[in-house]
């Protein structure tokens, strides 16, 4: 599978997808938002893939943001239609059903802090800067910044960034819970794969389940909430993972989890 834009490679189960256009600070155009797409869906159609990291060329930039040339030449349905369409992509990649990680390395601004977001678990280096500065071009996020980033830190934090249009550094991003590891500066790929790695050793069908229950559980009052864990919960427990995840807790050994 061919990319002009992006590096893929997958290696001992794990598929590193990395958004090369360092000159352009990685900036996404439709080109790479579909290249992105076709990743992801070789990844998530990959059996022995169990997890996907998600990060950017070069020292400078995850994603810097937009290509500004391309979004200044959008129509109002064009804008629309692109939005709609970008926001499809990174719902995919939130529901791909194996974990997904951003290593963030440098600058994650606008439809690069979005593609974070999307992501189930971020990385960021010390050096990192996070944004939604969208506001300063006088439009707004449309790839699904407003919805995701008020879920995970809260209306108010997430309302001070997007109006402001201010960068946050790792540690502030951290502190808020926008980030859940912060890494040496260069180190976000490794501390990634190394959490990735940890999760891969689990149960991967528990680990789907529990990625479906909390997205989808968020979405839903309490109780229907609680409703599906439950139901999930039922369907685990048919797994050949968890009754080999039980059988080796018992005989005391490492399970030998087959994703069945």
């Amino acid at each position: 599978m061919g990319f002009d834009n992006l590096l893929y490679e997958i290696r001992d189960g794990l598929a590193v997808v990395t958004v090369n256009r360092p000159d352009k600070l990685n900036a996404l155009d439709r080109k790479t938002v579909e290249e992105l797409d076709r990743a992801m869906a070789d990844a998530a159609a990959q059996p022995e893939v169990l997890a996907v990291i998600l990060t950017g060329g070069g020292s400078k930039a995850f994603v810097a943001g937009a290509d500004i040339t391309e979004l200044s030449r959008q129509t109002p349905l064009g804008g629309k239609d692109y939005s709609l369409y970008g926001q499809g992509v990174l719902g995919r990649i939130e529901s791909l059903g194996k974990v997904t990680i951003a290593a963030v390395n440098g600058f994650a601004l606008g439809g690069g802090c979005e593609l974070a977001l999307a992501c189930n678990l971020r990385v960021a280096s010390e050096n990192a800067k996070l944004g939604l500065p969208e506001v300063t071009l006088g439009i707004i996020p449309g790839f699904g910044g407003t919805q995701r980033l008020a879920r995970l830190v809260g209306k108010g934090k997430a309302l001070e960034l997007i109006l402001s249009g201010e960068m946050i550094d790792a540690k502030e991003a951290h502190r808020i819970g926008l980030v859940n590891r912060i890494s040496p500066a260069g180190e976000a790929v490794p501390v990634a794969e190394s959490l990735a790695r940890t999760i891969m050793s689990r149960g991967p069908q528990a680990v789907r389940m529990a990625i479906e229950a909390v997205n989808e559980g968020l979405e839903m009052p309490i109780e229907e909430g609680l409703f599906l864990e439950a139901t999930l919960f039922g369907l685990v427990t048919t797994t050949e993972d968890f009754k080999e995840g039980t059988r080796a807790f018992i005989e005391k050994r490492k399970a030998d989890f087959r994703g069945r």
